[in-house]
């Protein structure tokens, strides 16, 4: 929440106003920016020291945890359970890159026309680095790691709505070397992060809307500053009719209900066989309605309150426009209770391209379900989107799932499971779900030189041609 210039901070589940920050001016962004310009300098020199950092900043994301998870629950309201599983995702990625970054980083040789020729991975410089609210610490972190171990050093813009998520982050990196300033953290709005890409930096990382996500694209690109983006998606969840049904639905709840449905990579349509769409339904609705909602702060909840009461009106907009235009409600399809941003998880059936639901990111606990009569038209509803980030197929033929992946416009399939991210693994998304990758090594030289070296006895010939 943003007022007069101030931000606020609002537990979700209570209405509780938690803290009150000031927005940096621009001298202070400057003068952070500044100092992580003379930490490069020595940053980028020694990797041993970078893996070191990266070992002890993952011991203390473990050290640190409940605190850490609780800030996180109290801020955007996930239940604390997946919190805690945050954190150990986000610890465990660290860990990863402090031990395979040097591979990664390793020089490699090409044959050429010259005695040798190398390709050297070297740093850029400063990222900045503006992210969402919906993983706080893993959306900082995933992109931090491997850019920190290649040399660079990184400036955050938190979202508004986990400023502290984001202050955290830096405290951790103080008690590891408080003289480093690697990684620091802006508090602020929009505003703030505008003048982050404005700043000395050399390049930009950004997950959020489509909107915005081009203009900060725009904005980064005019400077000629590399940039990544990851702008959410819509995938599709198809159910092929020789599915194991059970693992199916289990997994339909899991991908689509996680983080009360906010998340990028969540299933968001959900395209199932008409040979065993009975089945599937009811399994489904039976699994959804035995998720318990309530206190996110209970080990006991499964499904905590949206981030902003606004975040509940645009879902319940879309249930409604759903319905008008023909769409049933089989569970669900309401408000929890008065006090905070609760929804009760909700299942449609009975689909067409008409509605949100069918074309938006659905940010929240709506789970709409299209019947396909055959193979050929699961892959054109899957592909007829405009975002192109996961998508997951369940089938006992995995010669088929190899098959229907390849038809998938999306830059990750998952086979009978739910779309996850890991650090082993690339992660990004095509069409308007942004371009560039993170993860990986892939994530890791994003943010690099790649640099051409090579080595001649002799000159090249007169007519040799550019």
């Amino acid at each position: 929440m943003i007022q007069n210039n101030k931000i606020k901070t609002v537990n979700p589940a209570t209405g509780e106003v938690l803290a009150e920050y000031d927005n940096m001016t621009n001298e202070e962004i400057k003068s952070i920016v500044q100092k992580s310009r003379n930490a490069f300098e020595e940053w980028k020199k020694d990797i041993g020291k970078r893996s070191i950092f990266l070992h002890n900043l993952s011991a203390q994301l473990r050290k640190d945890k409940e605190k850490l998870a609780t800030i996180a629950t109290q801020e955007m309201g996930k239940p604390i359970k997946e919190s805690r599983l945050e954190i150990d995702k986000c610890a465990w990625a660290v860990e990863f890159y402090a031990y395979n970054g040097e591979l990664y980083l390793s020089g490699e040789p090409l044959n050429s026309d010259a005695v040798k020729t190398m390709i050297s991975y070297q740093p850029l410089g400063i990222i900045g680095s503006i992210m969402p609210w919906n993983f706080p610490y893993w959306q900082a972190l995933r992109f931090a790691a491997p850019s920190m171990m290649a040399g660079n050093t990184v400036v955050l813009k938190p979202a508004s709505a986990t400023m502290q998520c984001g202050i955290e982050i830096e405290k951790m990196m103080e008690k590891i070397d408080s003289s480093d300033h690697v990684f620091s953290t802006l508090i602020g709005d929009s505003k703030v992060a505008e003048t982050l890409i404005d700043s000395d930096i050399d390049g930009v990382t950004f997950t959020g809307s489509v909107e915005i996500g081009a203009k900060v694209a725009q904005r980064a690109t005019s400077q000629l500053k590399k940039c990544v983006l990851e702008l959410g998606g819509s995938d599709p969840f198809i159910v092929l009719e020789d599915a194991d049904i059970d693992k199916a639905t289990t997994g339909a709840v899991r991908g689509r209900f996680l983080n009360c449905g906010q998340s990028c990579i969540a299933s968001k349509r959900f395209i199932i066989s008409k040979k065993v769409a009975n089945e599937f339904i009811e399994k489904f609705i039976r699994k959804t309605e035995a998720l318990k909602i309530g206190d996110p702060m209970s080990d006991d909840t499964d499904i905590g309150p949206l981030i902003t009461a606004k975040g509940v009106e645009n879902i319940e907009d879309m249930v409604k426009d759903a319905v008008d235009k023909g769409a049933e409600i089989l569970t669900g399809g309401e408000r929890v209770r008065d006090k905070g941003s609760f929804y009760k998880p909700t299942i449609l059936r009975n689909i067409n391209q008409k509605m949100r639901v069918a074309n938006e990111e659905t940010f929240g606990p709506v789970a709409p379900i299209t019947i396909f009569e055959n193979e050929t038209e699961a892959i054109q509803i899957a592909n007829d989107s405009k975002f192109g980030l996961g998508a997951s197929i369940w089938t006992r033929n995995l010669h088929k799932a190899e098959k229907f992946s390849k038809l998938i416009e999306s830059g990750i399939v998952t086979v009978n499971n739910m779309v996850s991210s890991d650090p082993r693994v690339p992660f990004g998304g095509i069409k308007n779900s942004g371009f560039g990758r993170e993860l990986s090594r892939y994530g890791m030289l994003e943010f690099v030189n790649v640099k051409s070296i090579r080595y001649y006895e002799h000159l090249l010939p007169a007519h040799y041609v550019e």
